[in-house]
């Protein structure tokens, strides 16, 4: 069974002087510490301000903060592409539904994508409250998923933005509804080591909304680099929530995550 999961913003563990210590928690997770009922001597996984993984006992409490000292460490080392999801804005909670399981899947990093047939229209002054919920949703997936991080919620990019951000990009994944079947998702990331996939050069992974990317909005993006490919799913129409979830599940196993082999 695993382990709750806690992820500190500011507190290194490494820098803790005694034996056991004051857990400083972010008020949800100490809601979250009395939801689960935790008691002493219960073991906890903890992400520290650094990265790294500690498992903790918990030895008591002062108020409803954990005491707890640290049972094994292990530095957060391993090697994983870095992969950006620009996804269409939906309407509903589509966009939500595909974050949530992006994140469990592995996904570093979202980007709402308001390109020119989304339905959905977020207001500048609504922005800000928006994101605080989308990163809510991406620290609790990757709570209950045991991520090692906590994927980033970028701002609203209309495509002249999207563009102007992915020419640092390693490669771009357009997907498109309309490519021609011949051309893979497989057949783009064939050549290239998944270690390479980083922040500063990340793999963008681009979902249109309910209605599709205009072929303009593809050509902008096509123009960026010789490593931009429009790329298909395959003969089925996918909804643009389930397209936003096969797209990075796929590039992910051929990358060696998800039970994949490179």
């Amino acid at each position: 069974m695993s382990l709750p999961r806690f992820f500190l913003e500011e507190q290194v563990l490494s820098d803790e002087i005694g034996e056991a210590f004051l857990l400083r928690l972010s008020d949800d997770d100490i809601k979250h510490v009395s939801v689960l009922r935790l008691k002493a001597d219960e073991h906890i996984a903890v992400i520290d301000a650094h990265g790294d993984y500690f498992e903790c006992a918990i030895v008591g409490y002062e108020g409803k903060l954990p005491i707890v000292s640290i049972s094994a460490h292990a530095d957060n080392d391993e090697a994983r592409p870095y992969v950006v999801l620009a996804q269409g804005l939906a309407k509903a909670d589509r966009f939500e539904l595909v974050i949530r399981h992006a994140t469990e899947l592995g996904v570093s990093a979202f980007i709402p994508f308001a390109s020119k047939r989304c339905v959905v229209k977020i207001a500048a002054s609504k922005e800000q409250s928006k994101r605080e919920r989308w990163q809510a949703i991406l620290k609790s997936a990757a709570m209950q998923s045991g991520q090692r991080s906590i994927p980033s919620m970028l701002p609203i990019m209309d495509t002249s933005k999207l563009a102007v951000w992915a020419k640092d990009a390693k490669c771009i994944l357009i997907c498109w509804e309309e490519a021609d079947f011949t051309q893979t998702l497989r057949d783009a990331l064939s050549n290239t080591d998944p270690v390479s996939f980083t922040e500063d050069a990340p793999l963008l992974i681009v979902i249109g909304p309910e209605g599709g990317l205009e072929r303009e909005e593809i050509d902008a993006l096509l123009a960026l680099h010789e490593s931009s490919h429009v790329i298909s799913l395959g003969s089925s129409i996918l909804r643009t929530e389930t397209a936003g979830i096969v797209a990075p599940a796929l590039a992910l196993y051929e990358l060696g995550q998800l039970g994949g082999i490179r």
